[in-house]
């Protein structure tokens, strides 16, 4: 869940959501009102990769809803079909990102669901609106954007730190950002216009029709969860259950939560480090350090790699500061990670080779495909711009800038330059709504990583506040996201709301 630009980084995803038109109200026409739409039939057939019992099939959508008869775009669907005999229904799911891919999210079944969910329903992920397989938007291409987003502002004591930006390194910084900007619209001046959230869980309502459910299960992680509080905003009436896992905050804007999102890192930094510094192997210390003298020599690390970048055996790309941040993160997603982070900490502090970190940042932004990467960086930065207003003020990033370095100096102010794109966003893309409180709907789950990086546990407290019937469900833990994440207390509450929409008490925590 990534996107970046010229030395900064924006990771996870978007905040409130875009209409069509640009207007604030929420579209509540039912599906009877766009005609062929349900009329449609999900020609199954064979999956371009992944399992062999998978089956896939695309369906068309209006690009504005507005216009229902107008231009059409498809989306792409893949099904693994249900183990069981009793099968319950269709549970759809989303990965997060924005830009993350749900097609193919269902290849790791056994990953995202327990074997329990696996036999009671059909798995079933779509690549949203402008991502992957479904129509897609680009803007830069692979090459530029690798320039756009390993490319180092200029500081004023040249070591890459982004709160001491020159007046030179802020004009490169938003002459990228313009760039980027124009490159989306010659590439794709109307679909940049529709790819909002908003947009995409009606996409998603009308999978749910044509699969056949009268009721929308759905499971979401990260951005995902703002798929499904639109959804349940729209469409109360339809919703069955949904969890939603890794909560962003719908209160928040689009800069505001790059600023808020520096708490979460700064926690995920100082639990690695913490682990980092108990294993004889750690390159930023030992058993009589503290945790700040971890931190310190990280920093100290990251500032030298401004000075003199890192060694290269993949390619021809210079290992920056930039670029060894990104490499660093992939500790801050999963504790899954850490050794491979330790591993290319060690390479590069001890070697001056940052390959592997180098590697680590490329999984972070789906770099392995080289045209997913090019889609999927465009696709998170399109639908955090459209997804609610942001400053129009290149001053007011650099405000936020200061603001989330004084909540993690290392990667905050990045996070806050990150979100620099969406000030040359065109308006009439940006969704300004109201609250998403979802009236009516049954009771939804909300799950919360006490110790999650990309979204702070507050954001899931913000959520199931927010919505009328939310509930919270707490991970006592470290990494992204909560369920299958090794707590079976967790796992068996989600499998027991999913199967048998069994609703514990609110607040629920598991240790």
């Amino acid at each position: 869940m990534a996107a970046t630009l010229t030395g900064t980084v924006l990771l996870v995803s978007g905040c409130t959501a875009q209409a069509p038109d640009g207007g604030a109200q929420e579209p509540t026409d039912s599906l009877g009102a766009l005609g062929d739409l349900t009329e449609q039939e999900l020609d199954w057939g064979d999956c371009d990769g992944g399992p062999a019992e998978a089956e896939c099939a695309t369906y068309e959508v209006p690009l504005d809803y507005d216009e229902p008869e107008g231009e059409r775009i498809e989306i792409a669907v893949k099904r693994m079909a249900a183990t069981g005999d009793d099968v319950i229904g269709s549970l759809l799911v989303n990965p997060g990102g924005p830009g993350g891919s749900g097609y193919d999210y269902v290849d790791h079944a056994s990953f995202i669901v327990s074997e329990q969910v696996r036999e009671r329903f059909d798995l079933v992920g779509f690549d949203p609106r402008g991502v992957g397989r479904s129509t897609p938007i680009t803007c830069l291409p692979a090459g530029e954007l690798d320039d756009f987003i390993g490319g180092a502002a200029e500081s004023a004591d040249g070591d890459g730190d982004m709160a001491e930006l020159t007046e030179a390194g802020i004009t490169d910084m938003e002459d990228g950002s313009r760039e980027f900007v124009e490159a989306c619209q010659a590439n794709a001046p109307d679909l940049m216009l529709n790819v909002g959230t908003v947009n995409v869980a009606r996409d998603m309502d009308v999978l749910r029709s044509l699969l056949g459910d009268e009721k929308l299960t759905y499971l979401g992680a990260s951005y995902g969860t703002h798929i499904g509080a639109h959804y349940a905003e729209q469409f109360p009436d339809r919703v069955r259950a949904l969890v939603l896992d890794g909560a962003v905050d719908p209160t928040l804007d689009q800069l505001d939560l790059s600023v808020a999102q520096a708490t979460g890192f700064e926690t995920a930094l100082r639990a690695f480090v913490e682990d980092c510094l108990t294993r004889t192997d750690c390159p930023l210390g030992g058993s009589g350090d503290s945790v700040e003298d971890g931190v310190a020599a990280l920093d100290e690390f990251l500032a030298s790699t401004a000075r003199e970048p890192l060694a290269n055996s993949m390619d021809d790309r210079e290992i920056n500061r930039s670029r060894t941040e990104l490499g660093v993160l992939a500790a801050l997603y999963s504790e899954s990670w850490w050794d491979r982070v330790r591993e290319g900490l060690n390479d590069a502090m001890n070697d001056g080779d940052g390959t592997v970190l180098l590697q680590l940042g490329d999984e972070l932004y789906s770099r392995n495909d080289v045209q997913e990467y090019e889609n999927s960086t465009a696709a998170l930065i399109a639908v955090n711009c459209s997804d609610s207003p942001s400053p129009r003020r290149v001053d007011a990033y650099a405000e936020a800038a200061e603001e989330a370095g004084e909540e993690s100096p290392i990667f905050g102010p990045s996070l806050a330059w990150g979100a620099l794109p969406c000030a040359f966003w065109p308006e009439e893309a940006v969704y300004d709504g109201g609250p998403l409180d979802a009236p009516g709907a049954p009771p939804i789950m909300v799950v919360g990583t006490t110790r999650d990086s990309a979204t702070p546990y507050a954001w899931a407290e913000a959520l199931a506040e927010a919505l009328e019937s939310g509930f919270l469900v707490t991970r006592d833990g470290d990494g992204h996201t909560g369920y299958r994440m090794g707590d079976v207390c967790v796992d068996r509450m989600v499998d027991a709301y999913l199967i048998d929409l069994e609703v514990p008490e609110d607040g629920m925590a598991c240790a």
